[in-house]
């Protein structure tokens, strides 16, 4: 029992994780470092299916094989890339890597070539199958949607970079009517950007006009305050003045009229 339980620490788990691997992104990086991490000693193949099968079960894709292999291989978590990867697993395909547990997500995977509903449904069925989480955001098609919305951008790009019309599959009608259409584009957002910096230069003006009004009413306050305090002062000496010399007067009279 002892030995047994000491070849399973020695011996590396072997688990198989496979896909297309389209334009790989962290969200394929994210399940297969799961699937790395399902035990303490694991050693990850990865199979990806090669083009023949993939366009006729998915579609076209972006890359080839040889770029979409070469791309696993360069991921830390991957062990070891399994070219021209089986589209449904097999009993055999297990048998021939020493698979022990195959990792994906644990969505059904609809089977194009006709073989199930799930094209994991066997591997669950004989306790193999191990479960990794998605990676909410980001996926393949979610790329290329991005590419198709803002695909006339990048098509002015690369034809400002040097590329021909040619090698963009693009019209010569079609290039100078991205030309015109790019040429409105940066006209409007020069416009923005001018109304922009007119409205910001209107509001500094305002700002500063209210400030020097603002100025101005505290000066004034303080000239008024300063003139009625002098004013008062001067009249209270005018008023002691007068006082004086109507008692002088008064003195005068008096002393005349004796």
């Amino acid at each position: 029992m002892e030995d047994q339980k000491q070849n399973s620490e020695e011996r590396p788990v072997r688990v198989y994780a496979d896909g297309i691997y389209d334009l790989f992104h962290f969200g394929h990086a994210g399940s297969l470092e799961q699937a790395k991490k399902l035990f303490p000693n694991t050693y990850l193949l990865v199979g990806c299916c090669n083009d023949e099968t993939t366009h006729n079960y998915k579609g076209k894709t972006v890359m080839t094989e040889k770029e979409r292999y070469e791309s696993l291989r360069h991921c830390r978590w991957v062990d070891e890339v399994i070219p021209d990867a089986p589209w449904v697993l097999s009993q055999e395909f297990l048998d021939k890597h020493q698979i022990d547990y195959v990792a994906h997500d644990s969505l059904p995977y609809a089977d194009a070539s006709g073989s199930g509903k799930d094209v994991y449904d066997f591997v669950k069925s004989v306790g193999k199958f191990k479960e990794t989480k998605r990676t909410d955001g980001i996926s393949t098609s979610d790329i290329i949607m991005r590419i198709v919305k803002d695909y006339n951008q990048y098509v002015m790009r690369n034809l400002d970079r040097g590329y021909t019309r040619k090698e963009l599959g693009v019209s010569y009608v079609r290039e100078k009517r991205l030309r015109v259409n790019m040429g409105l584009k940066r006209l409007r957002e020069r416009v923005k950007e001018h109304q922009e910096k007119v409205g910001e230069k209107i509001q500094i003006v305002t700002k500063t006009a209210t400030m020097r009004r603002n100025e101005w009413v505290e000066n004034a306050d303080r000239l008024v305050a300063g003139f009625l305090e002098r004013f008062e002062e001067g009249f209270h000496k005018m008023v002691g003045s007068l006082s004086v010399l109507l008692y002088d007067l008064r003195l005068y009279a008096q002393a005349d009229y004796i």
